[in-house]
């Protein structure tokens, strides 16, 4: 699934974050400060010259409160292709001044006429057509494509320079704008939704008005899926770009030649129940009854089509078949919207937020919840995204509810929404994602939860995040053991952490303690006293990138249960592991890659 990217709102001090903040609700956009000048963004950033650099190179929209000049100076060495730069605009930091500086034909002056709109003053548009026509041709609306849009830069100088137009077909964004129209005009604007090769002096718009139906046997070769669809649109006669989506039935919506084809043609695919489609019966060209008997409905690949394009479409293809799939068009009498056509599969996004603090989470796992509909998550985890939480509907969970919230969030993707599940630090770590493929296994979902898209993003664990903080504890062999005995029972626990202590791995401790559970943690430190010295680094770290953060260094024969909570990460080294203090008087913990063997310690227990 493509993530749309959020409009970054880049602001440079302070002064500037009001205004920015107001830019980023009025678009949908993400606040982006400099560290050292801002606060309170949404992502924080070090160097302005290198960040700003990186959105353009990803394709990031930007709006920048700052300077053109400046603006224009960081961009400039990256200009290089114009059909394929992102939008940017910049913005003064009092807010009058609105200007799309690059894209402009590819959202940016609707993005500068959006914000300007926002901040109630007036966007700079200097496009020549936008201004003097109210368009700009080589961006039609949504619901349009432009087949040929090298030609756009001639066919506009024409009309600028105070040439007519031609009108063949119909689209009111057309008729109603500034162009001045005539029979004989010396340019041609032509609509239609069948193939046509263009003149020098002529733009070609194919509306979105077609949906190709599919029906396929399970899993069904998407090679042979798309090479059906190609032959339904050379049998039709039709456009391929007036294809505004591919429409099936729900049972496949976990298909991937239906999302094969789909992606072939840059289009979404779209499902319907079989109640639905069978609405539609007396619609088709070919009722079969040996459909009805197998998924309920008497045709799939027609069905899915006429539901798809609306009531006022018709078949404009009947079926055909291949071997394994089947395929039908129909056409509808206005622009189809797919994105309220029947559902879209739904996604379940299985992030992992890091420890906390905003510049631990991977721009992944930032774009997902962007992307997402609907949140699901421990009231905590949800409120650590803070502003990125904004306009997404919250689902909250108290702790020890793990399964049900896995269960939650995979209904709402199986009702076609997309969906984060929101975890702490990395979620395959003693986290959520490893429920949802254990309930994909075992049951306990509907069948429409268990045709959702998942992915899984990597989140900066506890582990690593005290580590850092520390120093390099995990330099040599290291294993995780959580004490919580609530899913492993506490024989199986101590097994582990034998196991650990004979092994010489530095270990760290998950759930350690909680407010019932009290004598784990201090049997494990007995027993690895058996296996290492008593003045092992033990660090303990708590609320890691959370205000309160607290991370400090303990000897093992001294490490008191009463110093942990539920919210610290317990790491003990191994019998290499040492401390060094700096000039400045931090102490760090690191663990060499190499096995030396310390003179005047020894691994207790080794000849046990």
């Amino acid at each position: 699934m493509t993530i749309v990217q959020k409009p970054a709102v880049v602001v440079l001090s302070q002064a500037g974050h009001d205004i920015g903040r107001k830019i980023a609700l009025a678009i949908g956009g993400e606040l982006h400060g400099a560290e050292a000048r801002t606060s309170n963004a949404d992502v924080l950033f070090d160097d302005t010259k290198t960040h700003i650099a990186t959105l353009f190179a990803t394709g990031r929209p930007i709006v920048a409160v700052m300077a053109c000049g400046a603006l224009v100076r960081i961009l400039a060495p990256l200009l290089a292709d114009k059909h394929a730069e992102p939008p940017v605009v910049a913005v003064s930091q009092d807010g009058a001044s609105v200007v799309p500086l690059l894209g402009g034909h590819h959202g940016g002056n609707d993005l500068a006429r959006q914000i300007a709109d926002g901040l109630n003053c007036r966007a700079a548009i200097t496009t020549a057509g936008d201004l003097k026509f109210g368009l700009a041709l080589d961006e039609p609306p949504a619901g349009y494509v432009l087949a040929n849009p090298e030609n756009a830069k001639a066919v506009m100088a024409e009309l600028v320079a105070g040439a007519s137009a031609r009108l063949q077909g119909s689209a009111s964004w057309l008729s109603s704008s500034r162009i001045p129209f005539a029979e004989d005009g010396k340019v041609t604007l032509t609509v239609t939704d069948e193939p046509k090769t263009a003149g020098a002096l002529e733009l070609v718009y194919h509306p979105e008005t077609l949906v190709l139906g599919m029906g396929c046997e399970r899993n069904a070769s998407t090679e042979e899926a798309i090479a059906l669809a190609e032959q339904a649109l050379r049998e039709s006669g039709l456009a391929r770009q007036s294809l505004a989506a591919v429409a099936s039935i729900d049972l496949k919506a976990d298909e991937r030649a239906i999302h094969a084809v789909a992606a072939h043609f840059g289009v979404p695919a779209r499902f319907f129940s079989a109640a639905r489609l069978e609405e539609e019966a007396p619609r088709l060209k070919n009722p079969s009854d040996i459909v009805f008997a197998e998924v309920g409905c008497h045709g799939v690949a027609e069905g899915a089509a006429l539901a798809a394009a609306g009531a006022d479409s018709e078949l404009v293809l009947a079926k055909i078949k291949s071997k394994g799939a089947t395929a039908a068009i129909a056409r509808s009498t206005s622009i189809v919207e797919a994105e309220t056509a029947g559902r879209a599969r739904g996604t379940l996004y299985v992030v992992g937020i890091g420890p906390g603090a905003d510049q631990w989470r991977s721009p992944e796992v930032s774009a997902m919840v962007a992307g997402s509909t609907d949140l699901v998550g421990y009231s905590l985890y949800l409120d650590l995204l803070g502003p990125l939480a904004c306009g997404k509907t919250r689902h909250d969970f108290d702790l020890g509810k793990e399964e049900a919230r896995v269960v939650h969030a995979m209904e709402l993707a199986g009702e076609g929404k997309t969906v984060s599940l929101v975890c702490s630090g990395d979620a395959g770590i003693y986290a959520m994602a490893t429920l949802v493929f254990e309930l994909f296994d075992k049951g306990g979902i509907t069948d429409a939860a268990s045709r959702i898209d998942v992915q899984v993003s990597p989140g900066i664990s506890a582990l690593q995040a005290a580590a850092a903080r520390i120093g390099a504890p995990l330099g040599h062999d290291f294993c995780t053991i959580s004490l919580s005995d609530l899913l492993t029972p506490w024989e199986h626990i101590q097994r582990r952490v034998k196991a650990a202590g004979e092994g010489d791995f530095v270990i760290a401790f998950y759930n350690p303690v909680s407010m019932k559970r009290r004598t784990q943690l201090a049997w494990a430190r007995d027993k690895l006293l058996e296996y290492r010295p008593s003045d092992t680094p033990v660090i303990l770290a708590t609320n890691l990138g959370r205000p309160g953060e607290h991370v400090r260094t303990v000897p093992l024969g001294e490490l008191n249960v009463d110093d942990v909570d539920m919210l610290t990460v317990v790491v003990v080294g191994s019998s290499e592991s040492r401390t060094v203090t700096m000039g400045d008087g931090k102490t760090w913990v690191y663990t060499p890659r190499g096995y030396s063997g310390k003179s005047d310690t020894g691994m207790k227990g080794a000849a046990e």
